[in-house]
């Protein structure tokens, strides 16, 4: 009879209202801005890196191909979310339908799984060049990479369905403003706790949430740790500096990725501060893609080289 009732009140709410950055229409038009110029910067620095890798041979080794695939997910990412915040300044109404908003659901937050995946076999690849690299040719394997960035897109993806069924059995029974510029986790759950009680969603959902993000942030920083300890044994300054070189770009990456994905996600629904959701949610899922490509080539001479014949076409 419950589970009746559930269903009957969860498909009240036909779409949602997302009020995005309320403000004066020329912070508006402001905002707008800063956004756009971001976001094609972002695909144009992504992409950048994306031809390098593919049309200098020198960076055909698993290094560039996982840097290379994790710059081709970064335009996935931007694209989940931006457009549509882009397009809701100029919106009367800020709606998304209810399917829509499920589907951003899903696609946000498997990227971000995936995001989270890549940046852990990255970590592993930089511990078997450093701390294992006599064994490193036979195991990194151009095969053996595919297969890595194969199971990052394919686990990335399968994780967080249960979650967003969960998502789709829930009691929206007419509260349906999120004051956010996109359909995330938290006032999604927030809004239908105002609705009926949800405690059983919201366990597994911050679980599902916490496990990833702890178990790959807790694997890169062993990782590092033992990479470190490698580093910090190479005799010479000069090779000190070559070997911290190839990880230090990365492990910035993470610090700014995973900063704010833990204030957000380790507990969703938990009741965060009143618009610091969706500015840490901002952080991690537009400005972040939008400095990895900087990060990546500002102290990679390769990678530096190999841009500078992409942008001078020679």
């Amino acid at each position: 009879m419950m589970m009746s009732k559930v269903s009957n009140i969860s498909h009240v709410v036909s779409e949602f209202i997302l009020l995005g950055f309320p403000c004066r229409w020329e912070i508006e038009i402001f905002l707008f801005s800063i956004f756009f110029i971001t976001y094609i910067l972002t695909l144009l620095g992504n992409m950048a890196i994306m031809c390098a890798v593919r049309w200098d041979r020198r960076l055909h080794t698993p290094m560039y191909i996982l840097l290379a695939n994790f710059s081709f997910l970064e335009i996935c990412y931007v694209n989940s979310d931006v457009p549509n915040m882009l397009a809701n300044f100029f919106s009367q109404t800020k709606t998304i339908s209810f399917a829509r908003c499920l589907l951003q659901l899903y696609f946000f937050f498997s990227l971000g799984t995936t995001e989270c995946l890549f940046l852990s076999i990255m970590a592993y690849d930089r511990f078997l060049a450093i701390c294992r690299p006599l064994h490193y040719p036979t195991v990194m394997t151009t095969k053996f990479c595919s297969s890595l960035v194969i199971f990052c897109w394919v686990y990335g993806f399968l994780w967080f369905l249960i979650p967003v069924v969960l998502v789709t059995q829930l009691p929206f029974c007419g509260p349906n403003v999120i004051d956010d510029f996109l359909c995330d986790l938290g006032p999604l759950l927030a809004l239908a706790s105002a609705c009926a009680p949800v405690p059983g969603t919201i366990l597994i959902c911050g679980t599902m949430s916490s496990l990833l993000i702890f178990a790959t942030f807790f694997y890169m920083a062993g990782s590092y740790t033992l990479v470190l300890r490698v580093v910090m044994q190479v005799p010479s300054v000069a090779g000190r500096k070559k070997a911290f070189s190839t990880c230090s770009s990365h492990l910035v990456v993470v610090f700014l990725f995973y900063g704010s994905v833990m204030m957000t996600y380790v507990s969703p629904g938990s009741g965060q501060a009143e618009g610091m959701q969706k500015f840490t949610t901002l952080f991690y899922s537009v400005l972040t893609p939008f400095f990895n490509p900087m990060i990546y080539s500002l102290r990679n001479k390769e990678m530096k080289d190999a841009l500078k014949k992409v942008v001078g076409g020679s």
